[in-house]
């Protein structure tokens, strides 16, 4: 067993420290993971706001657009932003940090009695909501004993689509009084319990074992990144699969679901009701997952979503042509984009997270985290700013032909490249990345 020899010997010794206490680490991820509710919640709240707001403070197109894009380009600045208060000062202040950042974030947009308060507000938001993307994943894999890893995060991974559901349902519940503050209010529950609760969690014993000593001085951060065959594998693969999992069409669809049905034929009464139905198969499929990502694997979950999803995107691109689909199309259309959601929801949506938290060496752990977490919002930016435009510039089976290309590529790319994660410690993880070809 001499590779399992040397694999003790090279990694590094945080991988070889006791986690916390089983009940004392299922605090800590329920608490932690409330990040994931506030990111899926800042995300969708401002879907059914905007319908009241913009009226109220009087805004035009462009200022509707700013307010969307405040939080998604807030998110690509907190996701880098966040690795290196993680690094320094450790994983349990930085939560501390972004779960007060929600916090102000929230009641300032519950207030705002202007468009640029209100866009400052989406700002911070934004900011807290890709800091959540970096370090929540970041601290569950580091506390989290190998046998529970993939569970554990993925459990970041519901809350974020419960966040998503949850922010449908209380635009639902206050749109008949049009009271957009209200939607932004309700988010202070979960801010304040994170803020509170992440007072008490423990610092990880990865962060505690890199802290510098006589015997061993801090390592030179900015270029570890890069500075073995490990790290620059494990980028390779984090940065590849966060623009996957934009550039496959996710955002398109949670965005535009209704303006999709109806260009298909499909009745659009009710653009929140078609939206809460999209936010259950997600939160469903995703809860799904939960037994699979330890017990399959990442990579047949991985490979297995991919394909479904690229199968979903060329069946709903052949429906949507140029002919009206009739009651028929409109039932495969149906079918396929809940089977796009749901291919998603089951592997790509947690797997990625999963991964971008497994794959980094420690002494570049957060900042791999988030360049991926970087990527993956400025993908987000881009699809989502320019998906309408060009499905009137070309049509919508072309753009949805894209995704699904965009979707078959990644099945070779994770055949060819990707490592089977389950059940390996972290050091096992970084050396098979280190040898691969």
């Amino acid at each position: 067993m001499a590779p399992q020899l040397h694999l003790d010997l090279t990694a590094s010794p945080s991988d070889a420290l006791p986690s916390p206490p089983v009940r004392r680490m299922a605090l800590a991820t329920g608490v932690v993971a409330l990040g994931g509710l506030l990111f899926g919640f800042d995300t969708g709240v401002i879907s059914g706001a905007l319908l009241f707001l913009k009226e109220q403070l009087a805004l035009n197109s462009f200022q509707e657009g700013a307010v969307i894009s405040a939080l998604l380009l807030g998110a690509a600045v907190g996701a880098l932003a966040g690795a290196r208060p993680a690094d320094r000062f450790g994983r349990r202040k930085a939560l501390i940090g972004i779960s007060a950042t929600f916090t102000v974030g929230l009641a300032l947009a519950a207030v705002a009695p202007d468009f640029w308060t209100l866009l400052a507000a989406r700002a911070v938001l934004g900011l807290a909501v890709g800091s959540a993307s970096t370090i929540v994943p970041l601290y569950l894999a580091e506390i989290a004993p190998p046998r529970l890893r993939g569970r554990m995060i993925t459990v970041n991974q519901i809350l974020l689509t419960v966040g998503i559901l949850v922010s449908y349902l209380v635009n639902l519940a206050f749109a008949g009084g049009g009271d957009w503050r209200a939607m932004f209010a309700v988010g202070l529950i979960p801010s304040v319990a994170m803020l509170i609760g992440t007072l008490f969690i423990p610092e990880t014993p990865a962060w505690l074992d890199g802290q510098p000593s006589p015997a061993r001085p801090r390592a030179d951060r900015p270029r570890a990144l890069l500075s073995t065959p490990g790290a620059r594998a494990a980028l390779l693969i984090g940065v590849t699969l966060a623009a996957v999992q934009q550039f496959g069409g996710i955002n398109s669809i949670i965005y535009y679901a209704p303006s999709i049905m109806a260009r298909a034929g499909l009745p659009a009464t009710s653009s929140i009701g078609y939206s809460v139905a999209i936010g259950t198969v997600n939160v469903l499929l995703t809860v799904a997952a939960i037994p699979l990502i330890d017990r399959v694997g990442r990579r047949p979950l991985l490979l297995c979503s991919l394909a479904g999803m690229a199968v979903s995107l060329a069946a709903l691109g052949i429906v949507l042509g140029p002919a009206h689909p009739g009651p028929l199309g409109n039932a495969i259309a149906l079918v396929a984009m809940t089977a796009y959601v749901g291919s998603f929801a089951i592997g790509l949506g947690p797997v990625f997270w999963i991964l971008a938290a497994e794959i980094f060496p420690p002494e570049s752990r957060a900042r791999g985290t988030g360049l991926c977490a970087l990527v993956n919002w400025a993908a987000n930016f881009v699809v989502g700013q320019a998906f309408l435009p060009t499905a009137d510039a070309v049509g919508e089976r072309w753009v949805f032909w894209f995704f699904a290309a965009v979707s078959l590529a990644a099945v070779l790319f994770v055949a060819r490249r990707v490592p089977e994660t389950k059940n390996r410690s972290l050091p096992e993880i970084q050396h098979a990345l280190a040898t691969a070809r």
